[in-house]
């Protein structure tokens, strides 16, 4: 029979419970990764009344994801969902003149499908959507001209071994053999890599005719139309044996068949898209790298180059920021981008002639993906901690909220994050985030180190799934950016250059040791986890320190020198590591958590895509294989058909289950089992309450809500502790 106490707990939850959960918001679910939709790519009209962008939903039923288009008019107003179709659509670009909005998808009967995406026209005046393309091999990309009467296309060569063919009197029932002669043979989702390129065809939209504009042993991406029409700069890479190298370039073509291709940029790294032209057709903006040794430590510069010809002029070469995504001004005296800074992306204004760079936007948020229109404002993408993207107005250095396709976020209590600052062991200012579940109870938290992959990004203020998950199950979340992160500068970025798994791994302490130290994380229940180079560091750490007691490493790696020739980056491998038989001693050094494997003792889920072409599976399978043989708990998941990032719902939320579940089973072991203080009725009684809170920090790992503590209810029902919650029983 419960106690007098346990009944006053229930009591207290009936009447008081449910008026503190709607101030609060309820906590973040997993099913709510079904709600997410991932707004993108905005558009302004050339008319400056609408905006055309994409949604992406989740479709549970069918396993898959979904795009669609939709607009917004300028006012905010009225909203209009374009395409339903069961196929995505992508790339919404609107014609000069207003008339169409193009797009790419990939629609009809299997063979259709095997052709790729196509251009298909949305008329402004109604009407259902027309397929404008009909090429084999697909339209990767493409740009109208400032006229609307044509096209530049980005189309892949087809692949002859899509034809089934008769060889001496057979037809070939199975895949041909796979032929390889290229230096950088493989990337991940495209597979094993042949001589198949892109290349430039010209489309005539009234004859609905395409007719090549580049050929040869090399790809083009990133076309842009001068607005005079007269020509098209693009991003290629060529020489000798372009596969060797990085070295991409601007290069500048005549809009007419037959025209030849002139190089543009001479800087002996890459030269990057997307490209912008300046409006009397006399220069275009581009995105300057670094060396070719560092190619994973880039910080892109803006710059512009004559298309005329002659030297270049980097723009913003004091700012010591990467920027991206460059757009002349209408008046051509200024280039618009977006700049990366220390966990914050924003807008900003750089006059061509020299200058300060001038930042329009500000705050704790992520901006870019800007769309100009005509009268200098412009549409971008708006992304915080407690929201994700959405669409919104560039109005004068003020931004104005546009769509709400993620509405149903405002009834989440999202977790509390904030910037945190720690100083390293050799004496580096370390910056990153600390996450603390939004009605957390007083007192320590287990602790969960989220690392970032990479190495060349960073945690910023934007929207984090994974991280409100952890957040909801009752988890502090600390993510830091260690050296060779973006956001803090060139020389920060290259620290690890050819030394990894060091001076990341002092800063990934620095700041557990910080947050500790500060009361916020329970040293006896400390986590760490990470997805690619994160997975990597994930190792690195447990293999340096042994006070985590759970880890999970996602698409990682095990012996360094196993992968050469295994993984893409052929590339970055021989310039920055060097080959093996030149280095050996430096490749063993950095297979220190595989070589060293005895010193791990803490209980790992290691993750993976045994399609990843990126960071292979292989990885993954010899660090479970090495702490499997030393007795340490462990256990390796596999999805099958996918590459380095999942791409299917299902398995999306599977891997995010498996993380809580996985912290919870080392993490928790030590918290009371409601089933063992009150008897199930009771239990029942103060969970199920219509929009109570008791439900926030369940512990049993994704249990019903019938088996809740009462941590979070006012007065006489508090009983965040065990003792008080062994009392209440």
């Amino acid at each position: 029979m419960p106690s007098p106490r346990t009944f006053a707990a229930i009591l207290a939850a009936l009447f008081i419970a449910p008026a503190a959960a709607s101030a609060q918001g309820r906590s973040f679910t997993f099913d709510d990764l079904a709600k997410i939709r991932s707004v993108s790519d905005p558009q302004r009209s050339p008319d400056g009344k609408w905006v055309a962008y994409t949604v992406g939903t989740p479709d549970v039923e069918k396993d898959k994801h979904n795009r669609d288009l939709w607009m917004v008019s300028w006012d905010g107003k009225e909203q209009v969902q374009l395409t339903s179709s069961k196929d995505s659509e992508s790339k919404p670009r609107w014609s000069p003149d207003g008339k169409y909005l193009a797009f790419l998808t990939s629609r009809g009967d299997e063979d259709e499908k095997k052709k790729g995406a196509q251009v298909w026209l949305l008329n402004r005046s109604g009407g259902e959507a027309l397929q404008l393309t009909d090429i084999k091999g697909g339209v990767d990309n493409y740009a109208w001209s400032p006229d609307s009467t044509r096209l530049v296309l980005v189309v892949s060569d087809p692949d002859p071994n899509d034809e089934p063919e008769k060889k001496e009197g057979w037809k070939r029932k199975t895949a041909p053999p796979i032929v390889i002669d290229r230096y950088a043979f493989k990337t991940d989702e495209s597979g094993y890599l042949g001589n198949l390129r892109d290349h430039l065809y010209l489309f005539d939209v009234a004859a609905k005719k395409a007719e090549p504009l580049t050929s040869g042993n090399y790809d083009e991406r990133d076309p842009a139309w001068s607005p005079d029409g007269a020509k098209i700069a693009f991003i290629s890479k060529r020489g000798t044996d372009p596969d060797r190298t990085n070295n991409t370039d601007v290069w500048v073509i005549d809009a007419t068949p037959g025209a030849v291709p002139v190089q543009r940029t001479t800087f002996p790294g890459p030269d990057v898209g997307p490209l912008s032209w300046s409006p009397d057709s006399k220069w275009v903006a581009y995105l300057q790298g670094d060396e070719v040794k560092f190619d994973q430590y880039e910080l892109n510069k803006l710059a512009i180059v004559a298309a005329a010809g002659g030297p270049s002029r980097v723009l913003t070469q004091a700012l010591d920021r990467a920027v991206s995504t460059p757009i002349f001004s209408k008046d051509g005296n200024a280039v618009y981008v977006s700049v990366e800074d220390d966990r914050v992306e924003y807008i900003a204004r750089v006059p061509v002639a020299g200058g300060k760079v001038e930042p329009l936007t500000t705050g704790r948020r992520v901006v870019n993906s800007l769309s100009l229109g005509a009268d200098g404002n412009g549409a971008a993408l708006v992304k915080t901690d407690d929201a994700p993207a959405e669409v919104y107005a560039l109005e004068s250095g003020s931004l104005r909220k546009l769509t709400s396709q993620n509405a149903w976020a405002s009834e989440v209590a999202f977790a509390n994050v904030e910037d945190v600052t720690f100083t390293s062991k050799d004496g580096t200012i370390v910056n990153g985030l600390l996450a603390k579940p939004a009605n957390a109870p007083a007192g320590r938290l287990p602790l969960v180190l989220y690392i970032h992959g990479g190495p060349n990004g960073q945690d910023d203020h934007s929207f984090d799934e994974a991280r409100e998950l952890l957040n909801a199950s009752g988890y502090a979340v600390l993510q830091i950016n260690y050296r060779g992160s973006s956001g803090r500068g060139t020389k920060y970025q290259k620290a690890i250059f050819a030394d990894w798994g060091n001076l990341e791994v002092l800063d990934l302490l620095a700041g557990v040791d910080g947050v500790i130290k500060a009361g916020v994380a329970d040293p006896d229940r400390l986590g760490v986890c990470g997805w690619s180079y994160g997975g990597i560091l994930t190792n690195y750490t447990i293999a340096s320190d042994p006070r985590f007691k759970a880890a999970v490493s996602g698409a990682t790696t095990g012996i360094q020198l196993s992968l050469y020739g295994v993984d893409q980056y052929i590339v970055q491998e021989d310039n920055e590591l060097g080959p093996p038989w030149k280095n050996l001693d430096l490749w063993l050094k950095i297979s220190y958590p595989f070589l060293h494997a005895d010193r791990i003792k803490t209980p790992t889920l290691y993750m993976g895509g045994d399609k990843d072409f990126n960071v292979p599976l292989v990885g993954a399978e010899q660090m479970y294989q090495a702490l499997k043989s030393n007795g340490v708990d462990t256990q390796l998941v596999v999805y099958p058909g996918q590459h380095h990032g999942l791409s299917i719902p299902s398995y999306q939320r599977d891997r995010l289950e498996r993380w809580v579940g996985w912290f919870d089973k080392y993490l928790k072991a030590g918290d009371v089992d409601v089933r063992q203080a009150i008897d199930t009725e009771l239990a029942r009684a103060l969970c199920w309450v219509p929009g109570a809170t008791c439900g926030a920090r369940c512990l049993v790992p994704r249990a019903p809500r019938a088996w809740c503590a009462v941590d979070h209810l006012p007065g006489p029902a508090r009983n965040a502790s065990t003792a008080s919650l062994k009392a209440c029983a």
